[in-house]
């Protein structure tokens, strides 16, 4: 066993010098490939021998479905908050008000400021103990799981020259190219993208299921040490010692002996600002002398020692001229504003997003007003507001459309939702066309197709469904413009090569409303198999982490229409992935056994455990009849099921015990 611990021991160690050279030095310096095999195999070993469990092991980033409420942990240092300023006088007035205070010379640190969520993490020996939340200032929201899943903040320090423990605050934030892909995603499926990086950090940083939250390209830039015996006794210095120890401080930072230096740094990034890859809203400024800092202490909500300056929103006022209404995939209607060309950002903007009825309605917006336009991230304009002063004295309120702008159809919209919708999904030629288009994307189907070709094989009746695909032969393909044999030939290999798709992507591809890429990874995770989830119930769905009821209703919807129903079967004839494989199991200790879950688990998340009980010939039962073998008892389990196996005499067994019964064979 010592050259299995050997192995972990080095694994972990080579995992996290390369997460650190790739995510903070963004220096990476072994492939993609080579460093998930090395990742896949630390997990199959961790997972075959659990008594090396490591809480801080690179394999914990991946995160677990856990769920659970988070904790209320109380700051050993207050997260103040900072007085705003958006006048260059006041911050004069900031330094003069300072110097009647600490009648010296101040020398100051600029930052920028991170347009995220606040973090403050411990380490304790070097090792990630703790992470929290802002929350109130005083106590906050105890999110370690989620944030040992972002691959910029280490959870081993290098070197050996750091306090026993200190505090360590920065800015969980998603950089633009993640929040577009995101958002993408969300659009693609209809769903309602995050109104901006800042909220769709911190509903991230708070979503239960720590699995989910490794999925999203989040990064964490960090700015402020606390803690006894620091190194130095200025902040500075401190962050600059920070980054030897595998900290990923930014390097926006500038020390300036005057406030004229500063003035220079906040006009620089006021223009430079649209050229970073993540969203900001000022600059902060702090005295650098933690000496002159205690001198000058604090108000009853802020330090005297630091302000923070802030940048006025960039936005851009231009003439509404018409309102198009897009109809998406799942029949979900977007108004669409066309502008009076205008200059936002560094970019020429045209069209803004108006959402939905009730956008339009609660600006009372009309045709030929003037509108506010603001960029903030998005992946185009948004309208946010009305000069109402400019307005035709003859503008009327605009009417929402009723009826469908394709097939004319009366429009939905249901109680609670957002959005109008078509509900003519098999004969409205909009829908059915992004269907298809959507069934052979590349994060779908991967079909090599492009949407013009798509509406070419549509227009000519040779698609009428997704299960169209199937049947499709080379000499229809040859009869149509822009094919010849080698690119018809090329179409039909592409197609069969589809079929090995995973059952994941499958059933993202397949498009159920509400069912984005991530929600048919879960699903496929948990119900394996298509002719599962078609039999699951709504209670059945609500009870898989992530899968909330307008989800399931929509699941249950979808499988009850006779059509849909049709449309799976000709997939499944057509042979697509419809399930699962399972994978060789690890062992038989457990073969033969029945074992009911109950409560939480400290090393494994409940998932995890049934993939145990399965990988070593087990079976994972729901209730318990006198069929059970073994109760596996965490945390808060259900006292019913406990009282149950009391009366039928049924053995109840710990996490550790469990372990150790898996690991018999092995020893």
């Amino acid at each position: 066993m010592e050259d299995i611990r050997q192995r972990i021991v080095k694994l972990k160690k080579t995992l996290n010098e390369h997460n650190y050279k790739y995510y903070v030095m963004s220096e990476p310096s072994i492939t993609d490939f080579e460093y998930d095999q090395l990742m896949g195999e630390l997990s199959t070993l961790e997972k075959k021998y659990p008594e090396f469990y490591d809480p801080n092991s690179p394999t914990q980033r991946v995160g677990n479905d856990q769920t659970k409420e988070f904790m209320q942990v109380y700051h050993k240092y207050p997260m103040l908050s900072l007085d705003n300023t958006y006048s260059i006088e006041d911050l004069r007035e900031f330094e003069t008000r300072n110097k009647k205070i600490v009648n010296e010379a101040f020398e100051y640190v600029c930052e920028l400021k991170y347009d995220g969520a606040s973090i403050s993490i411990i380490y304790h020996n070097g090792l990630l103990i703790r992470a929290i939340t802002r929350g109130d200032g005083e106590k906050g929201d105890d999110v370690t799981a989620n944030i040992k899943t972002i691959r910029s903040i280490p959870l081993h320090l290098l070197g050996n020259d750091f306090p026993t423990e200190f505090e360590i605050r920065g800015e969980v934030l998603l950089p633009h190219a993640g929040f577009a892909r995101m958002n993408e995603e969300r659009i693609a499926n209809e769903e309602m993208p995050f109104a901006n990086p800042r909220n769709a950090a911190s509903g991230t940083l708070k979503t239960q299921d720590s699995s989910i939250v490794a999925k999203r390209p989040l990064d964490c830039l960090l700015y402020y040490i606390l803690g006894e015996n620091l190194p130095f006794d200025t902040h500075y210095e401190n962050l600059q010692k920070a980054k030897e120890w595998g900290l990923k401080i930014p390097p926006y930072i500038l020390k300036c002996n005057s406030m004229d230096k500063v003035i220079d740094f906040i006009h620089h990034w006021e223009i430079e600002r649209k050229n970073l890859p993540f969203d900001i809203d000022g600059i902060v400024i702090k005295i650098n002398s933690f000496n002159q800092q205690r001198r000058l202490g604090f108000t009853s909500k802020s330090p005297r020692w630091a302000t923070a300056f802030k940048f006025k929103a960039e936005q851009a006022l231009s003439r509404l001229i018409s309102i198009d209404f897009q109809v998406g995939r799942t029949g979900a209607i977007t108004p669409v504003a066309n502008l009076e060309p205008v200059l936002l950002a560094g970019t020429t903007v045209k069209r803004a997003s108006l959402h939905n009825a009730d956008q339009i309605a609660l600006f009372d917006i009309r045709l030929n007003d003037y509108v506010y336009i603001e960029k903030g991230g998005e992946i185009i304009p948004k309208v946010v507001g009305v000069e109402k002063s400019r307005r035709d004295e003859k503008s009327v309120p605009f009417e929402y459309i009723s009826n469908c702008p394709d097939c004319g159809t009366a429009l939905v919209r249901d109680e609670g939702e957002a959005k109008h919708y078509c509900p003519n999904e098999n004969g409205c030629p909009t829908q059915i066309k992004g269907k298809l288009i959507h069934f052979v994307s590349r994060k779908a189907m991967d079909i090599g197709l492009a949407e013009a070709t798509v509406s070419q094989l549509f227009d000519n009746e040779l698609l009428h469904d997704i299960t169209d695909f199937y049947d499709l032969r080379t000499e229809q393909l040859l009869l149509l413009e822009r094919f010849a044999d080698k690119s018809a030939e090329k179409l039909i290999q592409s197609i069969e090569d589809s079929k090995k798709v995973p059952f994941g992507r499958v059933l993202y591809a397949i498009g159920i409303r509400f069912v984005g890429e991530t929600v048919a990874k879960i699903l496929a995770k948990y119900l394996k198999s298509i002719n599962n989830i078609e039999s699951a119930t709504i209670e059945d769905l609500t009870s898989i982490n992530e899968i909330g009821l307008r989800i399931a209703e929509s699941i249950v919807s979808f499988f009850s229409e006779p059509k849909n129903k049709l449309i799976i079967e000709r997939l499944k004839k057509a042979g697509l992935q419809m399930e699962i494989k399972e994978s060789r199991p690890l062992g038989t200790a457990l073969k033969g056994k029945s074992i009911v879950i109950s409560g939480v688990f400290s090393k494994y998340s409940r998932e995890e455990i049934k993939e145990l009980i399965e990988a070593h010939g087990g079976k994972n039962v729901s209730s318990v009849s006198a069929k059970t073998d073994y109760l596996l008892a965490g945390n808060n389990g259900g006292p019913d099921k406990l009282e149950k196996v009391r009366k039928l005499n049924i053995s109840v067994i710990t996490e550790d015990e469990f372990i150790s019964l898996i690991l018999g064979e092995n020893k």
